[in-house]
């Protein structure tokens, strides 16, 4: 029998809720399944049937001391947890108190001790963030190379989410024309799909079924960061620049933010198809079409990234505030809370004041070994003394975090290698697997959950050698190739994406936003 890594990989991943996000309709709000219960249900994951039968039958030691091992000490350690509630309780509970979750009270008395809705919503949304490098063909091999892999109308569905509860409306691009060589990725071939442009994320609207358990219709962003790469770190100018030299309508001019982060949140490119509305103008346009499209419901907009991709969400947060584009015509404000991991500092203390007085809610999510959240702004921050910060003030490179912090620290997860690679500190899967265990400062890791730890060797070289999962397990079967229906061996043809909807320019319009000076 013919042994796929990438079967075994998808069903140790599957059995502890890769598939199945902690959302009200799965996952941490349904009891934990038993461990003969996850390997007979039948799963599928990227077209692929798995059941305990077909998993290979590698060795008696491998499914013993791996796969055995870690379910039992999964069990053994959720047992142990004090927070668990049953599902209704759970789903009750989030729907009276969303707000509460969203950050309306800044989350007091919620991150020590953890609260456990909390924990799944966090999960959840960083689940989300995930996605985004699930779904990106980093192959500069591939004729795709900077794209998604996946059509928006079966994005969660080809991700085997089916179950998300959420549909894609729209994917976000950005213009590679940008000096960040180390985030943006091109193909190596001739004959590619964009020139000029990469896949940045996308937008999606829960639908009726979970906005009934969410007890608001969310509107969600998710920006694509970078997995394991922290070179493009170094390509930051560090140069803070006014947010209204870029035509957003702030009336300080004091408020900065980072330069690189707003190239590439506001440049385009016009004579691509992709990114010849910036990145800004397709989430504004967006956020009003969707604001409108649900006239009378409670909305909420629910932003979340990781690394440059925690950037751009706080810094698309305050423009879709600033710019007014989450009040309704009823004239109510939509919140507008960003759920970041590992983000870098963005902007200066004018733009964190500025952006907190708008009612932005932002929480970060930080390793405290990872180097990311410390820059930039590494010897003028938040954490100098209040004297020096206004010495600095108008220094271009005085940075300040914005928002309410939670610290996670991966030396206290008995599953994790005492590792130097920097790469490992700042890796998302990580940081969730993080989440899953932690229940307040100086208390014992347990997982809540019952996340698969598995998911952190997913593209990182993380877990204990013990545990005998792979390092950066999660691979293209034969990285794209096919059989033609000639016998030969070819990269797979892609259905063409979507560009943009053709009521962009009249949305761009009402917003006051110039539309492009030609419709390619």
């Amino acid at each position: 029998m013919a042994f796929s890594l990438s079967k075994l990989s998808s069903s140790v991943t599957r059995g502890y809720g890769y598939d199945t996000f902690p959302s009200p309709s799965s996952s941490s709000f349904k009891p934990r399944p038993s461990s003969s219960t996850v390997f007979s249900s039948n799963l599928m994951y990227q077209g692929i049937s798995v059941t305990r039968n077909s998993l290979p039958k590698v060795s008696a030691v491998t499914e013993d001391n791996s796969l055995r091992s870690t379910i039992v000490e999964l069990e053994e350690e959720q047992d142990q947890t004090s927070d668990t509630i049953t599902t209704e309780d759970q789903e009750k509970q989030l729907r009276d108190r969303w707000e509460e979750i969203h950050g309306q009270d800044d989350w007091a008395g919620l991150l020590d001790p953890m609260d456990p809705i909390l924990r799944s919503e966090l999960i959840r949304y960083g689940e989300m963030a995930q996605t985004c490098y699930d779904a990106f063909d980093y192959d500069p091999y591939s004729k795709y190379c900077g794209s998604c892999r996946y059509i928006r109308r079966k994005f969660f569905e080809s991700l085997g989410l089916a179950d998300r509860g959420y549909d894609v409306t729209r994917y976000l691009y950005a213009t590679t024309n940008i000096n960040l060589p180390n985030f943006f990725k091109k193909s190596r071939w001739s004959k590619i799909w964009s020139r000029n442009a990469n896949w940045m994320g996308y937008v999606a609207v829960s639908n009726d079924e979970t906005s009934k358990r969410l007890g608001r219709r969310d509107i969600t962003i998710a920006w694509r960061g970078t997995v394991t790469r922290l070179e493009w770190i170094a390509d930051l100018m560090d140069f803070l620049r006014s947010v209204k030299s870029d035509k957003i309508p702030c009336p300080d001019p004091m408020v900065k933010v980072e330069s690189g982060f707003l190239d590439v949140y506001t440049d385009k490119e016009e004579n691509c198809r992709f990114c010849k509305y910036s990145a800004r103008e397709q989430i504004l346009t967006e956020i009003r079409r969707l604001i409108k499209m649900y006239p009378g419901e409670e909305l909420s907009i629910s932003i979340t990234g990781h690394s440059l991709g925690a950037a751009l969400a706080v810094l698309s947060a305050y423009d879709i505030a600033e710019t007014g584009v989450n009040v309704t015509n009823a004239g109510k404000a939509v919140p507008v809370s960003v759920f970041s991991f590992s983000g870098p500092r963005v902007g200066n203390k004018r733009f964190k004041q500025r952006l907190e007085g708008l009612g932005v809610k932002v929480l970060r999510v930080v390793n405290i070994h990872d180097a990311v959240p410390k820059v930039p702004g590494i010897f003028f921050n938040e954490g100098v003394p209040p004297f020096v910060q206004k010495l600095v003030e108008g220094f271009p490179w005085n940075y300040s975090h914005v928002g309410v912090e939670l610290v996670l620290d991966h030396k206290n997860s008995p599953f994790l290698e005492d590792t130097s690679d920097p790469s490992c500190f700042h890796n998302l899967e990580a940081h969730l697997h993080l989440l899953d265990g932690y229940h307040g400062k100086g208390k014992r890791f347990v997982l809540a959950g019952g996340r698969d730890p598995a998911l952190v060797n997913k593209a990182s070289d993380f877990l204990k050698d013990h545990y005998l999962v792979p390092p950066h397990w999660r691979q293209d079967e034969n990285k794209g190739m096919v059989r033609s229906h000639d016998g030969r061996w070819v990269q797979q043809d892609r259905p063409k994406h979507e560009d943009h909807p053709p009521e962009t320019p009249q949305h761009l319009k009402e917003l006051g936003l110039a539309p492009p000076s030609r419709d390619q």
